[in-house]
This record gives structure tokens, C-alpha cells and sequence, in this order.
């Protein structure tokens, strides 16, 4: 006999004890009015002032509550954005995504996600929106400091990590599904998609985190084929719900992110985030039109009790403490992930030894130059911004590390005075990059008084609405956008190459989200690396790296162009795109185009060999790697070992497996590196599944794409 339900605990009892989610979601369903009913299918806060609070204290200060029906207990989607943290209170600012995608350790990032995951719980949050995985196709995008790389696999299992680390605590929600690669162009650029590239490219991840367990999947602003992400019926339902199997709940983007209330619920969107907005207003009418139905509603009502109830059902944890937010053990965890960060791409001998370490005792006096080396600059000024309650620059970092040396600071945009300020020192580092001026999300105030647009705000007895819109995107968000260019500031490359004429110990720190041109000036200069929008504990961390106390750990979760032209065609202000199979390495390869610095590439401290390796299957998918491992250097040290596959007919080196190993000096032990056969794997449209190819597969296990160093096996598929 089915229990009685009465209640959201008594639901959440029933699940516990066996009861199918979607029955006592069903159950509960049926006690609610039709108010509460469409209730479930947007934020609870009217539009107009949420908006003000937006615009007033802060965007997303508090939780953002969706579906709550306090007669039930039903405690409704309780929003928190991300992803380089909380965005909500004080909280840790993390590395922000790209960073720790520069870790290649699926380990780290689910203790990062822990972490998080335990400070959305502290401040009354259960959903935790900020698992961003879209690939980055062109490193001009703006937004590409919230995703993980431009390889599916490493979107794929660093976003799997962070969903389980999160989960441990609250709902995890990943976004933005799907092609969503632009960010001038957000809410009007269609992307152009073939059906084998969507599944092949821009997919897989998604899949993954689907698989992980991933609760939520938030759709994107763009169209897609010629249809809005959030009112797509293939994307929403025949894909993620027919091929995928996803029970989870949709939710849209904000704001701006359907605009057609009966065909967004329809196309299988169960919620619109993050207020009253164009439901509220508009889908009583429609179900009256029969332009959609109350079945339609029952079916995304159920789908968000029912998320709710099975994640529940699984924890009976009490609540973190709130003074887990921002607690030294996560801002140490903030640290560690910041340091294993760090990419070392040069390291050239000065005296006949590497630049790289500073030895502590050699530095007397230490030039930090560059207008970003004293920055807090954590990243864009959007919704994924955390407002830590401290951040530790560069210029903090070193002073710190170094009390016995005198670090003497040069902000000026003056290349003549930082040169002459070097001269005088034992070694420089330059600071360079970006900031949230340079690249972030945007909001283009102009677009948002557009008519189109306007239509989807709630009526203002004034009629004012396209100005007091246009006056949120202002003051909520930074300026940020689509890059200008993927070069320094001229007066940034001008700096650099007259600090490395004054002191030949130059070592130059990139600040940035995705790939830098270096062409005209990293020759010059014997140190380069790329240290991120690193959190709060960034200038720690590139004290511990630069001192030697942290070895240099990090791999480019990209490839570093030489020339824009090796790049595809990015146009930030387009209307329609075409995205097709050939970005990053993939381009580059095909092209045969060397990179500056291609995709896992990053050195050490230290030294390794990799040797015998030996493959076999494991799964339908996937397979494994057992290699062996040798430091061959004198210190302790960290290695990606990485596995790229092709096989005959096809040009692509794909990605298959990855693994993070420390080792001692001279240790050396057999590593398991396991393999995922999806990358090789080519999408049917007729029968809506993959292909395996069949046939011997030739492996490289590397220490990035195309060493010259890798060893070789091959892999028999049947």
C-alpha cells in the first residue's frame, strides 16, 4: 500500500522508505491549487522588484527562490549562481574555472565542489547553478573564464567532479545547454549546428554531468538551429530526456532566456528563472488558447517536486555552520587549487640555471611590475562573481613570502621607468593580462531597450520598462564582453621587453581566461607563466610557485595560437554562426600548424619519462592505459599523464584519457590511466546513436598533444 502523503518530510519519508520519487512527487502535486501549481514554473519574486533589488543591493545576495509552497514544507529551487564560488554573502573566491581546469585533477575539483557546495548549503541555498561547461571555440569569448578547457573530455570529468563534490550538500545545476560560446551576441546570435558536430562536440559534456547525477541543466540565451535554447523541444526533450535518460529539472536563463511562455513549457522547460516574469504573466491565457495545457504543467511541476525529493532523500545531514563560508580550510583549498594552477610554458637558464625557482636567498630586491600585480582581479563583474571578503594580489603574495627582500612595486604604465626600477634589482616579475574591462559577461544596455526585448518585461504602470532595464544591465554588471584582442595592451608587450633588457631574471605572470598571443615578446624573456584569475588566495599561490615550494603543476586546458589566424572566425557582434568540428588543437592539427603552446602543454621542476605503456579494453566505451612513470629529476613533482588517439581515416588526435600523479625524485610506480572510447565514437542521425570504429586505434601517451617524447601503443577494437 502507498504511504500517505501529506507533506514534502512525509514525501521525502516515503522516498527513503522505497516510494518512486515521481509517485510522491505525484502525490504531493495533488494537494496543490492551480496557483501554487504554476507557481512551480518561475521564481517567486514579482520582476519588477527583483529587479530593483538587483540593481540596489546586489545581484543574487541571497538565495533566489523558485517553487516554494510553505504549507507543504515544499522548500522550492533555492538559487545560488557560480561558478568560481558562492555568489551569494562573503564567500570563497576559488580560481575561477579555466584555472582549474588547468589542474587536470577531476580529485581537486570535487573537493572544490565540496567546498562550495557546503557554503551554498550554510546560507540557506539547495541549488547550486554553477557547473558551466560550454566550450570555448574561440579564445576572444568572454565568458570563457567559467568553463574548464576546449577539449569535451576535460569539460566532461572536470564537471562530473565538480557535480559530485557539489552534491554532497546542495542540487547541482549545469549550463549553458547548449552552444552558448558568444557573449556580445547572447541574446540574438543563432549558431548553426550539423547533427553530428552537436553530438560529436558540443555534447559529450553535457552528457557526462548528466550521467554524473547532475540535477539541473540551465538552457542558454542563444538559438540554436533557429530555435531559442530555452523553448527547443530537441535540445530539452528528445535529446536530454529521449537519448539521455535525464529525470533533473530545466531551468532558463535569466531573464532573457525564452520567449515564448507556452512553447518553452511545451518544449519541456520546467522552469523560468528568476522571477515572475513571462509565465506569470502569460500562460493562464495560453492554457485557456490551448497553447498549452495543465497536463504540460503537471509534467514540469512533478519533475521539480520530484528533483527535490530524490536529492533530499539521499542526505539526512544537518546543515554546515556559516562559519564554514570563507573558513581557512577552504580559503587553504582556494590556495592549493590556485598554485597546482600555474603553468610554467618557459623556463630558460640564466647563468646556466632556470630562471625558475627563485632561490629565496638570491633576492635581495625584487621588482613586481604592471597595474595588475596589486589588483584584486578575480574576475568579470557578472553573475559569476564571488565577493570574498579578502584578496591576496601578487604583489601581497610575494611581499609575504619574501620578508627578508626588498619588493619594490611599479604600477605605472611606463616602460622606461619599470626598466630602470629592474635594472636596479636581482630579478623582475612583470604582471600582465586582463580584466573584468576586458573580457566577462555583458550586457549591452542598448539591446536591452530593444523592442523584442522589452516585450518580455512585465508591464510598468509608467512605461519605463526599456529604461529601468536598460539601467539594471548597467550597474549590475561590468563591462567586460567579447575580447578585443587576444594580444597584451601594446604598452603591456612594450613593458615587458624593456624589464627583460634591464634584468635578464624576468619572469612575466599572464593574468587571463583563455589564450594569449605572444608572439612579439615571449622570446624576449627567460620566465613565462600563466597564473589566471587565481581567487582570493591567487598571490599566495604564485609565491608558492615562483619560490619552488609548490612545483609547477599546471597544463593548458587549451592550445596557444601563434597567429589569430589559425583560429576560426569570431565575430562578436554576429547574428548567425556556423559552428562546425575545427577549433583549438583540433584546427591546429588539421592544419598542421604548430602551436606556440598546444593543448596539456606545461613544464616542471622537475623531470619525467613515461615508458611500456600497454592498452586494453575495459567497457563497451572505454579502456585503460597502465604506463610507467619515472621522476627523472631532482625534486618532487606533479605530472598530467595524457592519452591521445586517432585511428586510419581520421585526421582528429582525440583526447581519451588523462591523469594527475605526484611522484618523489627518482620514484617511478605503474599508472593506470583510464580511457574513454567516446571521442572516437561518430554520431548516426538515423538510428540516434554512436558508432565505434573498428580496427587498430594508435595511442600517444604524452605529456601534452603532439610530444615528440610520447610512447606509442595501439588498441584493438573488434
Amino acid at each position: 500500500m502507498s504511504p500517505v502523503i501529506t507533506s514534502y518530510p512525509e514525501a521525502v519519508a516515503a522516498v527513503r522508505a522505497g516510494t518512486p520519487a515521481p509517485d510522491a512527487a505525484r502525490a504531493l502535486y495533488d494537494l496543490l491549487t492551480d496557483d501554487e501549481r504554476l507557481g512551480l514554473l518561475d521564481g517567486d519574486q514579482e520582476f519588477w522588484p527583483g529587479m530593483a533589488e538587483m540593481m540596489q543591493v546586489g545581484y543574487n545576495t541571497r538565495p533566489l527562490v523558485h517553487g516554494e509552497v510553505p504549507r507543504l514544507g515544499i522548500p522550492g529551487l533555492r538559487f545560488s549562481d557560480g561558478p568560481r564560488g558562492v555568489v551569494m554573502g562573503r564567500s570563497t573566491a576559488f580560481p575561477v574555472s579555466m584555472a582549474r581546469g588547468a589542474t587536470w585533477d577531476p580529485e581537486l575539483e570535487e573537493r572544490v565542489g565540496a567546498a562550495i557546495g557546503a557554503e551554498v548549503a550554510a546560507q540557506d541555498g539547495n541549488f547550486f547553478a554553477g557547473v558551466c561547461i560550454n566550450l570555448p571555440r574561440h579564445p576572444a569569448w568572454g565568458r570563457a573564464q567559467e568553463t574548464y578547457g576546449e577539449d569535451p573530455l576535460l569539460l566532461g570529468e572536470l564537471g562530473a567532479a565538480l557535480t559530485r563534490g557539489v552534491r554532497r550538500h546542495v542540487m547541482a545545476c549545469a549550463k549553458h545547454y547548449a552552444l552558448n560560446s558568444m557573449e556580445n551576441a547572447r541574446f540574438t546570435v543563432d549558431v548553426t549546428c550539423a547533427q553530428d558536430v552537436l553530438h560529436e562536440v558540443y555534447l559529450p559534456h553535457f552528457r557526462r554531468v548528466v550521467e554524473e547525477g547532475v540535477d539541473g541543466i540551465m538552457s542558454a540565451y542563444n538559438s540554436v538551429n533557429g530555435e531559442w535554447a530555452g523553448q527547443h523541444p530537441e535540445l530539452l526533450t528528445d535529446v536530454l530526456r529521449g537519448d539521455w535518460g535525464f529525470e533533473g529539472v530545466t531551468v532558463s536563463d535569466f531573464i532573457f532566456g525564452l520567449r515564448d511562455a507556452a512553447a518553452s513549457l511545451e518544449a519541456g522547460l520546467d522552469v523560468e528563472e528568476p522571477f515572475r516574469q513571462q509565465r506569470a504573466q502569460h500562460l493562464p491565457r495560453q492554457i485557456a488558447d490551448g497553447a498549452t495545457s495543465w497536463d504540460a504543467v503537471r509534467r514540469s511541476g512533478e519533475r521539480v517536486i520530484a528533483t527535490q525529493l530524490r536529492f533530499d532523500a539521499e542526505r539526512d545531514a544537518p546543515r554546515p555552520p556559516l562559519d564554514v563560508v570563507a573558513s581557512p580550510e577552504h580559503r587553504a583549498l582556494a590556495r592549493e587549487a590556485a598554485a597546482r594552477a600555474v603553468v610554467l610554458l618557459r623556463n630558460e637558464p640564466v647563468d646556466g640555471v632556470p630562471v625558475l625557482p627563485f632561490a629565496p636567498g638570491s633576492l635581495r630586491r625584487l621588482a613586481v611590475v604592471g597595474r595588475l600585480a596589486d589588483l584584486p582581479n578575480t574576475g568579470d563583474h557578472g553573475s559569476s562573481d564571488v565577493r570574498a571578503p579578502e584578496v591576496v594580489t601578487a604583489l601581497a603574495g610575494l611581499r609575504a613570502a619574501l620578508p627578508g627582500t626588498e619588493v619594490v612595486h611599479v604600477p605605472e604604465d611606463d616602460p622606461r621607468a619599470a626598466a630602470a626600477v629592474a635594472a636596479t634589482c636581482d630579478a623582475a616579475v612583470v604582471v600582465v593580462g586582463y580584466t573584468a574591462d576586458d573580457e566577462g559577461e555583458f550586457t549591452d544596455a542598448s539591446a536591452m531597450a530593444r523592442p523584442e526585448i522589452t516585450a518580455l518585461y512585465p508591464p510598468l504602470p509608467d512605461g519605463t520598462a526599456a529604461t529601468h532595464v536598460a539601467a539594471a544591465g548597467e550597474s549590475s554588471l561590468g563591462a567586460g564582453g567579447d575580447r578585443e584582442r587576444l594580444t597584451l595592451r601594446p604598452v603591456d608587450e612594450e613593458i615587458v621587453r624593456a624589464v627583460a633588457a634591464a634584468t635578464p631574471r624576468t619572469v612575466v605572470a599572464v593574468v587571463a581566461a583563455g589564450a594569449v598571443l605572444t608572439e612579439s615578446w615571449r622570446h624576449h624573456v627567460p620566465g613565462l607563466v600563466m597564473s589566471w584569475y587565481a581567487g582570493m588566495e591567487g598571490g599566495h599561490a604564485l609565491a608558492d610557485v615562483l619560490l619552488g615550494r609548490v612545483d609547477a603543476a599546471g597544463r593548458l586546458p587549451f592550445s596557444m595560437p601563434t597567429s589569430q589566424d589559425h583560429l576560426p572566425p569570431f565575430d562578436r557582434d554576429a547574428t548567425a554562426v556556423t559552428y562546425d568540428a575545427w577549433h583549438g588543437q583540433r584546427l591546429l592539427d588539421r592544419d598542421g600548424v604548430p602551436a606556440a603552446y598546444p593543448l596539456g602543454f606545461g613544464l616542471s621542476y622537475t623531470t619525467f619519462a613515461l615508458g611500456d605503456p600497454v592498452a586494453r579494453r575495459t567497457g563497451a566505451e572505454s579502456a585503460q592505459v597502465d604506463v610507467t612513470v619515472t621522476n627523472t629529476g631532482a625534486r618532487d613533482g606533479r605530472h598530467v599523464v595524457q592519452v591521445y588517439a586517432t585511428h586510419a581515416g581520421d585526421p582528429v588526435r582525440a583526447l581519451v584519457g588523462f591523469a594527475a600523479v605526484e611522484f618523489p625524485a627518482g620514484g617511478a610506480r605503474r599508472v593506470t590511466v583510464p580511457l574513454s572510447l567516446r571521442p572516437l565514437q561518430r554520431w548516426d542521425a538515423a538510428t540516434r546513436t554512436f558508432t565505434t570504429p573498428v580496427g587498430d586505434v594508435h595511442l600517444e601517451v604524452a605529456a601534452h598533444a603532439g610530444d615528440p617524447d610520447a610512447t606509442t601503443t595501439t588498441l584493438a577494437l573488434a
